[in-house]
């Protein structure tokens, strides 16, 4: 998030400034006095430390900071959607949802929970709506407050990017990546790019966030985090959001080392004979692995274990006899020291890893490198 509440009015007068070239006509646009719109952008000019325009007989002439900002700015407007929002209602409306209670929000935001029950009231007030329904001790988002917390956090992922925009065309290292990393993703593919990364843009943080699909889907749609790292979905099940296919994935059985499985002069018949353990029905390996075993004219046989912990499901393969599909990359360091063994599927397996955005959404110059680095990483496993 933002360091500090930013101040929507002030991007609004920028935006205005930018689009419409004069102080006045701008200041009508966004409802501001002439006065009070100049004192707007000197503001943003002066915590920015640069020139947004150059003032003349000809109106406002936007520098190269402002063409940039000014984009980003009418993204975020129209995602919070009203003019009488602020950014401290935003913030403290955002921290709750994410922590899920004003205590715990108070708690990571450094400050006190009647402050942030004072400006989400305010907030609710300004948009005639109401956003968090109590139920007993827990807090539930009404149908608006997840259409606002949607609007809100795309809003200030809106502002992040132009402010690294600027930063970067000062010259300054900075910014921040938002990667959501699903199991195939962490093993290699993502922390060879992080480190190659890092190493040519030593001032740019990557924040990873670890989960499955379903866990990531919701904060990349929100604006939490700026692209989704794993296994492509169906078309249909993310038809708001771009997929890029990477690379092709080859799954194999895998087994504790010593498997009887390993000597058998038919696996494909053999491998039936053992409890399976596999992530849950909704992910596409569940369903590669349940298409192979078709192919082979079988039934599909019951999942002992249902788990999408590779860690977890490294550790059960180890106490037995028990089988999983994995990519050899997530075991490899098991396979590596011969504590686990893999053998190819007896029919062939293949799923698409690759990079999942919003629709539409226009990465800053870091992030476009760190994205042209997944590529080319990804083609080179």
């Amino acid at each position: 998030m933002i360091d500090r509440p930013p101040n929507i009015r002030h991007y609004a007068a920028l935006a205005a400034t930018v689009r419409h070239g004069s102080l006045s006509r701008a200041a009508r646009a966004v409802n501001l006095s002439q006065p009070a719109l100049t004192q707007a952008i000197t503001g943003l000019e002066a915590s920015l430390g640069v020139t947004l325009f150059q003032r003349g007989p000809q109106g406002m002439t936007p520098t190269e900071p402002a063409l940039l900002l000014a984009p980003r700015a009418e993204a975020a407007i129209q995602h919070v959607g009203s003019p009488r929002v602020t950014g401290t209602q935003v913030r403290a409306f955002l921290s709750v949802v994410r922590a899920g209670s004003y205590a715990a929000a108070a708690e990571a935001a450094g400050i006190s929970p009647a402050s942030l029950h004072r400006a989400v009231a305010d907030l609710s007030v300004a948009l005639g709506q109401l956003l968090i329904d109590r139920r007993g001790r827990s807090l539930a988002l009404t149908p608006a407050g997840e259409r606002r917390a949607r609007g809100f956090g795309l809003a200030m992922a809106e502002l992040r990017a132009g402010l690294a925009e600027v930063a970067e065309w000062q010259g300054k290292a900075g910014g921040r990546i938002a990667v959501g990393a699903m199991p195939l993703s962490r093993a290699r593919w993502l922390p060879e790019t992080i480190a190659r990364f890092i190493a040519a843009h030593p001032g740019v943080d990557v924040v990873v966030h670890e989960g499955s699909h379903a866990e990531l889907a919701g904060p990349l749609r929100n604006g939490e985090i700026d692209l989704m790292l794993g296994a492509l979905r169906e078309v249909a099940m993310v038809d708001d959001l771009a997929q890029e296919p990477v690379f092709e994935d080859r799954p194999a059985l895998v087994m504790r080392a010593g498997h009887p499985l390993l000597g058998a002069h038919d696996v494909a018949e053999a491998m039936f004979a053992y409890p399976w353990f596999l992530p849950g029905r909704e992910t596409p390996l569940r369903r590669y692995w349940e298409s192979m075993v078709r192919a082979m004219g079988r039934d599909v046989p019951h999942v002992a274990v249902e788990c999408g912990s590779t860690m977890m499901i490294r550790q059960l393969l180890l106490s037995g006899d028990a089988l999983t599909l994995l990519s050899p990359d997530q075991v490899s360091v098991e396979l590596q020291a011969g504590v686990l063994a893999a053998l190819p599927t007896p029919v062939p397996v293949a799923r698409t890893i690759g990079v999942t955005t919003r629709e539409g959404w226009r990465p800053t110059q870091t992030q476009a490198a760190f994205v042209d680095l997944l590529r080319e990483v990804g083609q080179s496993l």
